[in-house]
């Protein structure tokens, strides 16, 4: 019987395209309050279900159409091949397991399996490479939920976002090199958005983001808990590592809702924007994306791409998700040796903190 595991835990797709199954992956993952925190209940939770449930499936079932695969949802089908693949890099005696954050398979699912299967000391491994309360965070908080629940003897240790992590770095120049190195006039990094106040909220000083004049490149502990300071970190160690020149790269952030000011600026402006400056051809990539999803093969594989070639360009290329390549795999084989020969998960994600104020 095993004795440690791994747990990736990713954020989960709708079991099909059928608009019953969004209404339902929607409620569970829209009624998640690190996702959607205001307004308070029960308000939110009417808005939910009066308004929200009544027409977003119908939209979300058409755009998942736009990239289903014969073998289901994008996301699952190379999460499962991620685990399939550290497994086999990792050997028997550690088995890795794949639980997702909302639809199938549970969070409560797999916990439920690991006890079952005899682990004791468990590895949760968070997909995502920064912080924030609407992705890590509500990952990390559920699977200790479900821990403390259903088996309260397990020993829990979670690997911190990555990132700047060297080799996580490497693993994304190494899947970019290649289109890089082809012409273009611009690359545009773009992360997953959140709302503004959601920096704040995650600063514990109240004190710093959004407050100090160049917050997210002033030396601060927020950074620990900033999501935009580290896709920032992310951007400037990849370009430099990529030899990239400053002039010829930019971040924008997506998937924003409605109501309230998100982080700026927005990639659907961005791209326009870029087009109607002259940049022809435009390559974008999604570092906060491990695996290709809803996010980056519709929004901006497809939608971007119409955006910006309607705008005046003439070349639109995303740059495919770390997905189940062997960097990737060769990283998370790496975080998973330090674990098992005694380095804490914690001790890379400070020296990365640290290291945002050089």
């Amino acid at each position: 019987m095993p004795s440690r595991a791994v747990l990736l835990v990713n954020l989960g797709s709708p079991d099909s395209t059928s608009i019953p199954d969004l209404r339902r992956y929607l409620s569970e993952f829209l009624g998640d309050d690190r996702v959607i925190d205001r307004p308070s209940q029960p308000w939110r939770a009417m808005i939910l279900h009066g308004i929200i449930l009544r027409t977003r499936p119908k939209k979300s079932a058409h755009a998942y159409e736009q990239i289903w695969q014969p073998g289901g949802s994008p996301l699952i089908i190379t999460s499962n091949k991620v685990r399939n693949d550290l497994a086999a890099a990792l050997g028997p005696e550690i088995p890795v397991y794949l639980a997702m954050r909302y639809g199938q398979p549970s969070i409560a699912s797999v916990i439920a399996r690991i006890s079952r299967d005899g682990v004791n000391d468990l590895l949760l491994f968070p997909q995502y490479p920064h912080y924030a309360m609407s992705s890590w965070e509500t990952v990390v908080v559920r699977v200790h939920e479900e821990i403390a629940s259903q088996a309260p003897h397990i020993r829990v240790q979670c690997v911190q976002p990555f990132f700047a992590d060297a080799d996580y770095i490497e693993a994304l120049h190494e899947v970019s090199v290649s289109y890089f190195e082809k012409p273009h006039d611009h690359v545009l990094f773009s992360y997953h958005g959140i709302p503004e106040r959601h920096l704040s909220k995650a600063d514990s000083s109240k004190a710093h983001c959004l407050v100090k004049a160049d917050c997210c490149t002033t030396c601060s502990p927020a950074h620990a808990t900033c999501y935009r300071a580290q896709c920032l970190a992310t951007t400037r160690a990849l370009a430099s590592r990529s030899g990239l020149q400053r002039d010829r790269y930019s971040v924008s952030y997506q998937s924003r809702l409605v109501g309230e000011p998100w982080l700026m600026p927005y990639t659907d402006h961005e791209l326009k924007r870029l087009a109607a400056e002259g940049k022809r051809r435009m390559l974008v990539m999604t570092p906060a994306f491990v695996t290709d999803c809803l996010e980056t093969l519709e929004e901006i594989a497809q939608q971007g791409r119409a955006d910006f070639l309607a705008a005046g360009g003439t070349s639109f290329e995303h740059i495919p998700c770390l997905n189940d390549q062997p960097p990737y795999i060769r990283f998370l084989r790496g975080r998973v040796q330090s674990w098992l020969n005694g380095e804490k998960p914690g001790d890379t994600h400070a020296r990365q903190t640290a290291a945002l104020a050089r």
